[in-house]
């Protein structure tokens, strides 16, 4: 059996829906800032608890808008060593430096330590990544600590959709959270992106930022150095289809992840990325540590040659500071990023995942891992 490292599937029903909404789109000729995008904002926000939704071109694009609103230019932005490019990315943009911040090897999050040593005289803002899912149970001391030092709490929830901390979304702990809508995430519009925040001035902003900076969407007046960050209505069709699916992927997400944990738990020495006390994670990972003296390349090459099993990209594989581009930027050596980065690996996980194509993981995994 062939088991891919992902897949996103829209049923019969659902391509209809999509087809048929993008139909009257077109017939309306409202191709960009339409109903279709401010019906998407408004169910994504009210989806987690959050009074504002703004639809933006990407997940960096909501990012970079956040921190724009922050006011970074020229000052430090602390970014976790072990999250995607653009994290750091968004921050080099928006015109500051980032600062980059070792994690817990328990949650591959920050943690209020690993940010106040971080932390310096010029520090406008801090980015906490929710990676695969999990949201840290030190999120309320990481921004008790912020809030101290006057600096924002910024969310990175672009794996986090639907993921929740005893009752308290994604996107609800900082200032404001930025989701992705990549078609690898638990919810995709194809490309785009989310800005989730209670403030209504950043709402208000982050809509004329995300439209070349005009003041208003008929109007010819530009007032803030924007950028073409609109959704298209097209997107926020798939995605309008998507949402209504969230709820039922992340449940069978978790059903999988339930069989995983009870089969690979006992494994000597494997240790489990798992959701903190309180915690519903939306599994869009699901991350295994490995031993130390485990050959993480030999495991994928046996899963993939010896029982088609396609191990999904990790998170990730080279931490920030290793990375070419922002080698300008890294500072000490960050041993727990470096550590898990270097040794961890992430099994299947689908919203449509069948419970032959679990077993089939368990079982494959289960005997490449004995005959280490």
């Amino acid at each position: 059996m062939r088991v891919p490292a992902a897949r996103i599937t829209f049923d019969a029903p659902d391509r209809r829906r999509v087809a048929s909404l993008i139909e009257e789109a077109l017939a309306s000729g409202a191709l960009t800032l339409g109903p279709l995008t401010r019906q998407l904002e408004e169910g994504f926000a009210e989806h987690h608890g959050a009074p504002h939704g703004v639809a933006v071109a990407s997940g960096t694009a909501a990012l970079e808008i956040i921190l724009r609103y922050v006011g970074v230019q020229g000052a430090d932005v602390v970014v976790p060593a072990n999250t995607f490019y653009a994290t750091a990315g968004a921050v080099l943009h928006a015109g500051a430096r980032p600062v980059f911040a070792d994690v817990e090897a328990r949650t591959f999050a920050l943690s209020r330590q690993t940010v106040a040593d971080a932390l310096t005289e010029n520090t406008r803002a801090v980015v906490l990544v929710h990676i695969a899912g999990v949201i840290t149970d030190e999120v309320d001391a990481i921004r008790e600590l912020c809030d101290a030092r006057g600096v924002a709490l910024v969310e990175d929830a672009a794996h986090a959709h639907g993921s929740s901390l005893k009752g308290r979304h994604a996107g609800s702990f900082g200032m404001a959270g930025a989701f992705s809508f990549y078609p690898t995430k638990v919810m995709t519009t194809g490309e785009g992106g989310m800005i989730l925040t209670s403030d209504t001035q950043l709402r208000d902003e982050a809509r004329i930022y995300r439209d070349q900076g005009k003041a208003g969407f008929l109007g010819d007046d530009h007032i803030k150095m924007g950028y073409a960050w609109r959704m298209s209505e097209l997107a926020a069709a798939t995605g309008v289809v998507h949402l209504e699916r969230l709820g039922q992927a992340i449940a069978v997400r978790g059903s999988v992840a339930e069989r995983y944990d009870r089969a690979l738990g006992s494994l000597p020495g494997l240790q489990l990325l798992a959701p903190c006390e309180g915690g519903v994670s939306n599994y869009y990972k699901y991350v295994v540590l490995l031993p130390d003296a485990a050959d993480r390349d030999r495991i994928k090459k046996s899963l993939r040659e010896e029982f088609e099993v396609f191990l999904s990209g990790e998170v990730y594989a080279t931490p920030l500071h290793h990375q070419e581009v922002l080698r300008p930027f890294a500072g000490e050596s960050l041993p727990v990023a470096e550590d898990v980065c270097s040794r961890h690996v992430c099994l299947p996980v689908m919203s449509d995942m069948t419970d032959a194509e679990v077993d089939h993981v368990i079982e494959s995994f289960t005997r490449v891992y004995e005959a280490l």
